[in-house]
């Protein structure tokens, strides 16, 4: 095992983990934002107005993006698995 397969693993890892969050964190992203527009256009400072749509649309996420997410990461698994044979190097 090199230095140089175990950073491309590291690459592969950290790829598929920004993958895996982008559809979360931008629907947060932007569900926060327009709440925090909304509030400051209304004046309207409720602490569960910014949190429960955040809650709400996250969940949507998921569940949408759920099964894709889920196909991701056994892909990822299956192909780090298929490659311990040539990584131990026997």
């Amino acid at each position: 095992m090199n230095p140089s397969s175990i950073i491309d693993i590291g690459v592969q890892a950290l790829w598929t983990a920004a993958e895996l969050a982008a559809p979360i964190l931008i629907t947060a992203l932007v569900v926060g934002f327009s709440v925090s527009v909304f509030q400051s256009i209304t004046q309207i400072q409720e602490t569960s107005l910014s949190f429960v749509p955040k809650a709400v649309a996250v969940s949507i996420a998921l569940v949408i993006c759920g099964q894709w997410m889920i196909a991701v990461i056994v892909n990822f698994t299956n192909n780090l698995v298929a490659q311990i044979p040539t990584l131990v190097g026997h």
